[in-house]
């Protein structure tokens, strides 16, 4: 009953859109009405600032971590695992609003903080670079979360690799636009 409790609650965690939030508190708007219409940190930058953007990401990793800490407590490692993807699922498409959410990848940080903190620390750093080379939000993005399941195979093991491909695999579909733009060279890049 406790396993199934943290699991109902780390999806309903996900739909808190920390971004929708954002967005109305500092400018009365609906962020998926604006710019690329996701709800998520990178639209909200490009429309309210980086400030706006900096809450909206805090916010996301934060229900990541939560999640995480919410399956160990009540159900033990695997468990966390399970949460952890659901939080993602829940962001991404949270019943709450109407299934449209952001793309997951700040709660996906927060998550693989929690599960793994070294190696979503290599994560975050390889993004990092690869957005100050390019200027590409997304591809720093699924870039990073791709080679996430990898770094948990070789230290965790092969249910740790499923989770973090698991995440990866919705990472990259909803990314897929940003993908196939990427590819047609028509990406637009951070400011």
């Amino acid at each position: 009953m406790f396993k199934i409790l943290a699991m109902v609650i780390s999806y309903l965690l996900g739909n808190f859109s920390t971004s929708v939030i954002i967005s109305k508190v500092l400018a009365n708007i609906d962020i998926r009405n604006y710019g690329s219409g996701n709800a998520g940190a990178t639209n909200v930058y490009r429309t309210l600032g980086a400030k706006a953007a900096i809450l909206t990401l805090l916010g996301d990793a934060l229900k990541g971590v939560i999640a995480v800490a919410i399956g160990r407590v009540l159900g033990g490692e695997n468990i966390a695992l399970i949460c952890g993807v659901l939080v993602i699922i829940g962001h991404n498409w949270p019943i709450l609003f109407g299934f449209k959410g952001g793309k997951g990848i700040a709660t996906a940080i927060g998550v693989g903080l929690c599960v793994h903190y070294l190696a979503a620390i290599i994560c975050i750093f390889i993004g990092i670079v690869i957005l100050v080379k390019t200027k590409y939000v997304s591809l720093a993005s699924i870039t990073a979360i791709s080679i996430f399941p990898f770094l948990l195979l070789f230290d965790k093991g092969i249910n740790y690799f499923i989770f973090g491909l698991v995440i990866a695999v919705m990472a990259l579909y909803r990314h897929r636009q940003n993908i196939d733009r990427l590819m047609k060279g028509i990406e637009s890049k951070i400011r």
